[in-house]
């Protein structure tokens, strides 16, 4: 088993990196007119996720 360091080792901060990944390449083929509004609202929702899990891990 693998000793876990940091939170970069946790296997689902890693998934919740590629979730916004994701978002980001998604959101960028919305129309212009959706950029500042969904688009901003799904992109800070999947960064959220990631520094939910650090911040959480820091704590423990």
């Amino acid at each position: 088993m693998q000793q876990i360091e940091s939170f970069k080792d946790l296997i689902v901060w890693q998934r919740s990196i590629q979730l916004t990944v994701a978002l980001y390449e998604l959101t960028s083929a919305f129309p212009a007119d959706k950029r500042y509004g969904l688009t901003s609202q799904l992109r800070r929702a999947g960064v959220s996720v990631a520094s939910n899990i650090a911040e959480g891990y820091g704590r423990g």
